[in-house]
């Protein structure tokens, strides 16, 4: 009789799924990757004016990772954080609350996007401001941008993809900081311990700064914090809404 046991095991339905679900996207990102067909800028979310922008990307977006790296930090988390609150959830309500938190984390980062979007169209005249509208999304396709900074700025906010499940990921932690706020954590670095509400608070603030000093940054702090945002207002709801929610 065999004692294997699958590595899937223990871990609850919903985050089980998604990390499987965002394993098999990024395979299939690098096999499509050789044929030619760029499945990131498909599925990645694109600002609601660029003509790559699809409706679907809102909810695509979450399962594209852009390498190894992002996407093994992401599913580390999940799992670490993602299956303590569906066993105390229960799945239906983790599901509600990982695409709640998702979605709002695409909704700040696009109204932030918004704003650079108007700041840098604001410096340039009408012409140049069609010319990415109708070109740029070509140009990046090949891999190149405009020599003009102002258009290339313009350029790299309408048409560079947002993926990643991040935004829903920072939505899981400060879900989990909420609920066990005095739980110790052991940082890797430095190797100390931390309570899990101040190490919330600590990541919040500290993505509230990159995002504020490193505007246009490839990574996008301003989902990240939505992601904690809606997190926290959604857990305030119900807890106003249900008896006994924790």
């Amino acid at each position: 009789m065999s004692n294997f046991r699958s590595p899937f095991a223990n871990i609850p339905p919903v985050v089980k799924n998604l990390i499987i679900i965002n394993i098999l996207m990024l395979i299939a990102t690098y096999i499509l990757q050789f044929r030619g067909v760029n499945l990131s800028s498909i599925l990645g979310l694109h600002y609601l004016g660029s003509p790559a922008f699809k409706p679907y990307q809102l909810v695509t977006h979450l399962f594209m990772h852009g390498g190894f790296y992002h996407l093994l930090f992401n599913m580390f988390a999940l799992w670490m954080f993602g299956r303590v609150l569906e066993s105390v959830w229960g799945p239906k309500r983790f599901f509600i609350y990982y695409f709640v938190t998702g979605l709002g984390a695409a909704a700040l980062h696009t109204f932030v996007n918004y704003i650079e979007f108007q700041s840098v169209a604001s410096k340039m005249n009408q012409e140049s401001i069609d010319l990415v509208m109708q070109q740029g999304v070509e140009i990046w396709s090949q891999g190149k941008n405009y020599t003009d900074p102002l258009m290339a700025q313009l350029n790299t906010i309408i048409n560079i993809p947002t993926v990643g499940a991040s935004g829903a990921v920072f939505g899981v932690l400060l879900g989990f900081g909420m609920l066990f706020p005095n739980t110790q954590l052991m940082l890797l670095f430095p190797p100390i311990p931390i309570k899990a509400k101040y190490f919330v608070i600590g990541y919040g603030l500290l993505e509230l700064y990159l995002g504020l000093s490193r505007p246009g940054s490839n990574v996008a702090h301003f989902a990240h914090l939505g992601g904690m945002l809606f997190g926290y207002l959604m857990i305030k709801y119900w807890n106003k809404n249900s008896q006994h929610f924790y």
